[in-house]
């Protein structure tokens, strides 16, 4: 089962970098143009050298989420190293479009980023169903036990799935401390994914995780098209 026509590894080491977005609400104070213009310019910050894979979206449905927050878009990209996360934020392109197109449209961003030896290709097709979870657990040893879990769960869905899992290291995760990624070749088997899903549930029963700890996520990726920045 294909879950990418991009090149791929069997084994690579790379960060996962996701951000979430609240874009003000679009009848009452935003022009839609707006939010098309922010996620084209994050798009095009795919080709710079220090990116391996980065699209930007709306998010397809929330699964769970605290009553606090909301997210209605969202960015997932992958870097080699950490370093190369470093640079992707710190350069002029990326801080251009951050303060001309996110920070204008947005009242919360929310980012979380973690290191993985990622089984499989480094760049999800287009139309492949993703969902993000993501975890606030308040002790260590819960911690491990839930990257455990993780790890049989990966285990157990390997030969159909990719995944991703492992612990957050960015000061802009507002406490989300774990985080999960499962990748399916399409939306229709990531809407089937009953084993995935049980597994999950009993995961979450099991380290007794209250919903309002957990965001949930699901998302497509799209067909990047070239974008010049600045543009709608």
């Amino acid at each position: 089962m294909e879950i990418s026509s991009s090149p791929s590894s069997e084994l690579s080491e790379i960060i996962e970098h996701v951000v979430l977005f609240n874009i003000k609400d679009q009848e009452q104070d935003q022009d839609p143009s707006n939010v098309k213009a922010m996620i084209n310019n994050l798009n095009g910050l795919n080709s710079l050298d220090s990116v391996l894979y980065l699209t930007s979206g709306p998010i397809l449905r929330t699964r769970s989420l605290p009553s606090s927050l909301r997210f209605t878009h969202m960015l997932h990209a992958r870097y080699s190293t950490r370093a190369d996360l470093s640079h992707y934020t710190l350069c002029d392109q990326h801080v251009s479009v951050v303060n001309s197109f996110v920070k204008p449209i947005c009242e919360d961003v929310m980012a979380v980023d973690w290191p993985v030896n990622l089984s499989g290709p480094t760049v999800p097709r287009p139309g492949s169903g993703m969902r993000f979870t993501f975890f606030k657990v308040e002790t260590e040893e819960e911690k491990e036990k839930l990257i455990e879990g993780l790890k049989k769960i990966k285990e157990s869905i390997g030969s159909f799935a990719q995944m991703s899992y492992g612990e957050n290291f960015s000061e802009r995760g507002k406490g989300f401390s774990v985080a999960s990624l499962v990748v399916f070749p399409d939306l229709n088997e990531l809407d089937a994914s009953e084993e995935y899903e049980d597994m999950m549930r009993l995961l979450i029963d099991k380290i007794k995780v209250d919903d309002d700890q957990i965001i949930g996520v699901d998302y497509v990726v799209p067909r990047i098209t070239p974008v010049i920045f600045g543009t709608e």
